[in-house]
C-alpha cells in the first residue's frame, strides 16, 4: 500500500479542492476534528477535484439516523467522474436494527451509477448488492467503515469486523476516478482516509 491520504474535510463546504454538491454540506466537528454534515433530500455527491483512485482502501466514520425511514443514506463514492457517474457504497441506518428481516437485509448497498442503480440491482439480482450488517450497529451512533477495492472486487467491513458485510464484483468498467462523500438526507462523515494500492 502507498502512503495514506487524509483529505481536508474542512475545505469541503468552502469548495476548495472539492467539486459537486458543495451547497448541501455543512462543516461540523467530531472529537475536535472536521466533519461534513448533509441534510438535504437528494443524491448529494462531493468529490476530490483532480484525484484518481484505482485500487486500495477507503476508511471513514459515519453517523446517520434510525428514523424516519428513508431519511438517512450515507456513504462514499469511488470511480467518480461526476455526480451522476460513479460507484458508491452507502448505508441505510434506519434499517440497521429493523424488526422486518426484509428491511434489515437492506442495510449496506453497492451501486454503480448510472447503469446499475439500487432499484435495478434489487429487481434483477436481489440479495447480491445489498446485505444486512451483523452485528447491527446503532442507527443513531457513529460507526466505522473500511472499504477495500482490489482486482475489481469491493469488500465492506463495519466496526472492525474480520468478515465483510458486503463483498461484490464491480459493475462499472471504469478503472479510476475520484473518491467522494455520498449522502441522501441526513448524514455526517468524518475521518476520511484513502490508501491507494501501489
Amino acid at each position: 500500500m502507498a502512503e495514506t491520504i487524509t483529505p481536508d474535510l474542512k475545505a469541503v463546504s468552502e469548495g476548495k479542492g472539492w467539486k459537486g454538491s458543495i451547497a448541501a454540506t455543512t462543516l461540523v466537528e467530531k472529537d475536535g476534528m472536521a466533519a461534513v454534515q448533509f441534510d438535504k433530500r437528494a443524491q448529494n455527491v462531493v468529490w476530490l477535484d483532480g484525484f484518481d483512485f484505482r485500487d486500495g482502501t477507503i476508511e471513514f466514520d459515519a453517523k446517520g439516523k434510525s428514523s424516519p425511514p428513508q431519511g438517512s443514506f450515507i456513504g462514499v463514492s469511488f470511480r467518480t467522474l461526476d455526480g451522476e457517474t460513479h460507484d458508491a457504497v452507502y448505508f441505510r441506518p434506519f434499517n440497521f436494527k429493523a424488526s422486518d428481516p426484509g428491511r434489515k437485509s437492506h442495510a449496506v448497498q453497492y451501486v454503480s451509477e448510472p447503469g446499475w442503480p439500487w432499484r435495478r440491482l434489487r429487481t434483477e439480482m436481489p440479495g447480491v448488492f445489498e446485505q444486512p450488517i451483523d452485528p447491527a450497529p446503532d442507527g443513531d451512533a457513529w460507526f466505522h467503515v473500511k472499504i477495500t477495492v482490489e482486482d475489481r472486487e469491493v469488500k465492506v467491513f463495519v466496526n472492525g469486523a474480520s468478515q465483510p458485510s458486503l463483498a461484490v464484483k464491480e459493475l462499472s468498467d471504469r478503472q479510476g476516478g475520484s473518491v467522494g462523500l455520498w449522502c441522501n438526507g441526513y448524514g455526517i462523515i468524518a475521518n476520511l482516509k484513502i490508501t491507494p494500492k501501489k
